[in-house]
């Protein structure tokens, strides 16, 4: 699913003049690869680390001189090696581990990044890891921002993610003109874990939207009406929902290989209900959608997008 050709992992976008900054982008999958290919159209310095090197290179080759930047996109064999140097370190891998795993450590990128660098990560995580990383950063003079993104492939490819932030207001500052290059909204909402428990606040919507959205087609179907009809009607709406606009007809049509993965959906479910524990929250619905999930699994729908809950009502 990453992208790999030279012509299609990004869309066109127009950038909001900023000065050229030093960046490293560590995780090039389906999200980071078009996200450092923003921040390099964008006119900045952009050095990329992937765990496959294959991909590293498959992106400089597509972004060096972008947009008739004279720079030159290069790539690192250690997150150490690509943040050195770089004012600005932004980061989208798999989960708290993978997080850990490239930023602390020898040849994490904490040990490599000059005193007052900002680390912004972008992955769906914890908000015990975020500030648990925010700690190990201030211990070191580094700064860090968690900054879970909404959005999806599409989002990331046309550059309008919407970015949830957590963390001080002075690495916000620093960090925000920059990642405009690939997202429409970059949005302060607290201290360090703010951003991911925002993160979990959108997981909860989706979970919940994205069943009601399910047995409605499903109840459609059943009683016989043309639910592409039915559709172009309701979502004209209060039913309306970003779900229904661009996932309803493709669900009808029984589609599912696009969008965000079921598997990745579960984890981010985990992490909102193991929150949950700690913080008190009663989550009935998103508890029962989690297992719903599962039952997808177990259809083998694990890569299938998050709108395959209807095959279990099929």
């Amino acid at each position: 699913m990453s992208p790999m050709n030279t012509t299609s992992s990004i869309s066109p976008k127009s950038y909001e003049p900023t000065p050229a900054r030093r960046v490293a982008f560590l995780g090039l999958g389906v999200m980071g690869y078009p996200m450092a290919g923003h921040l390099a159209r964008a006119g900045h310095q952009v050095t990329v680390y992937n765990r496959t090197a294959t991909k590293s290179i498959a992106w400089c080759a597509e972004f060096t001189g972008a947009s008739g930047s004279k720079h030159a996109a290069n790539h690192a064999l250690t997150p150490r090696l690509a943040a050195q140097q770089a004012e600005l370190v932004f980061c989208c891998v798999g989960n708290d581990d993978d997080l850990r795993s490239v930023t602390l450590g020898a040849d994490g990128a904490f040990a490599g990044m000059a005193l007052g660098a900002t680390f912004v990560d972008h992955t769906t995580a914890s908000a015990s890891v975020a500030r648990e990383l925010y700690t190990a950063a201030k211990n070191l003079g580094l700064h860090f921002v968690d900054a879970p993104v909404s959005g999806g492939q599409a989002g990331a490819q046309n550059g309008l993610l919407t970015v949830m932030c957590g963390g001080d207001q002075t690495a916000f500052d620093a960090a925000q003109p920059v990642a405009l290059a690939f997202s429409r909204a970059f949005t302060l909402l607290g201290a360090s874990g703010a951003g991911q428990l925002a993160k979990m606040v959108n997981q909860i919507c989706i979970a919940g939207l994205v069943q009601g959205l399910s047995e409605a087609i499903a109840f459609g179907q059943c009683a016989g009406l043309d639910m592409n009809q039915v559709l172009d009607v309701i979502g004209k709406g209060a039913a309306q929902s970003w779900q229904l606009d661009n996932r309803g007809k493709t669900m009808v049509a029984n589609k599912f290989d696009f969008g965000f993965a079921v598997d990745w959906m579960r984890k981010d479910l985990g992490l909102v209900l193991d929150e949950a524990k700690r913080n008190g929250a009663r989550l009935p619905v998103t508890a029962l959608v989690d297992q719903f999930y599962a039952d997808v699994q177990h259809m083998g729908g694990q890569r299938w997008d998050t709108s395959s809950l209807i095959k279990r009502l099929k």
